[in-house]
């Protein structure tokens, strides 16, 4: 049986320099999809798949998120005063209990496979999720917990993966795809940012892991890849020679919010979902001629 997976790394040092002059002053994982930071959204899909420890790797000009997860007294006394319990109610549902959150700090940007070996104290010898903030997946139940599904019935590590054109796999680590259905099939390569012409399939990482802790004596090693940067993709493509790798093609959708459009979109897909602003914000968007998107 698969020991049992409790911790979620959240790698949360970057610059967003495709998000200035807005992210100047406030980390990336803080933009707001509708009224929630992106990061939040990592932390609950994480919480519903079971997770208990959250470990954040930050970087300088970060401590707004730590803030974020921490309680805030004048405002929650505020809030009560005023009577706005179900305000209240919701900001102390989103924390995570006393203890369960680790800070470490990623001093270089050297890339993501260098961020998570900065969380190897905090994981120590345990199997981990790792989530990226910045890809938004919304799916139900969420893309953590189908990979979930999957771990407790082969164990090893697990891959979220999703379709994309052909002609842009050169952006995207890519996975090759060997036997099994959709929910759980063998991953029998993996390349990052290949050529068209070699890539092994369309299939792209999509941001979700769950890796076994052996990964981070391989990334110790500080081998740089595509980009000059410590790749994560380069250490995984090692530990298959020895452990098994299982795809994940979950059912949900990505929004690449570390994209100026991919934000935007996930804004607009996820305040016509919402029952308490949809039905307004859909005439606001008829109102300018439009028609609903979706």
């Amino acid at each position: 049986m698969a020991d049992r997976v409790r911790t979620a790394v959240f790698p949360v040092a970057g610059l967003g320099t495709r998000f200035l002059p807005a992210t100047k002053a406030m980390p990336k994982e803080m933009l707001p999809v509708v009224d929630r930071p992106l990061i939040q959204y990592a932390v609950d899909e994480a919480r519903d798949a079971g997770i208990e420890h959250f470990v954040f790797v930050t970087g300088r000009n970060k401590g707004v998120i730590e803030d974020h997860f921490d309680r805030q007294f004048e405002l929650e006394y505020t809030l009560e005063q005023r009577g706005k319990t179900d305000e209240l109610a919701e900001l102390r549902e989103d924390l995570p209990q006393p203890g369960r959150s680790s800070f470490t700090r990623q001093q270089e940007p050297l890339g993501l496979g260098h961020a998570v070996w900065c969380a190897r104290e905090l994981v120590g010898n345990n199997p981990f999720a790792l989530l990226l903030p910045d890809m938004l997946i919304k799916a139900a139940p969420g893309a953590l917990s189908q990979m979930m599904s999957a771990y407790e019935e082969r164990g090893g590590n697990i891959i979220a993966v999703e379709e994309v054109d052909p002609k842009d796999v050169s952006s995207y680590g890519i996975v090759g795809r060997g036997e099994g259905p959709n929910s759980a099939f063998d991953i029998t390569s993996m390349v990052e940012k290949p050529k068209v012409e070699e890539a092994p399939s369309n299939l792209i990482i999509s941001g979700r892991y769950i890796l076994q802790p052996e990964i981070f004596s391989l990334l110790s090693k500080h081998n740089k890849g595509a980009g000059g940067e410590i790749q994560l993709t380069d250490s995984m493509q090692t530990l298959m020679e020895s452990q098994n790798f299982t795809g994940v093609k979950f059912d949900g959708r990505t929004f690449d919010c570390g994209s100026k459009v991919g934000f935007l979109t996930a804004n607009l897909v996820y305040a016509l979902d919402r029952p308490d602003i949809a039905d307004d914000f859909t005439k606001e968007i008829r109102a300018l001629g439009l028609n609903t998107p979706i």
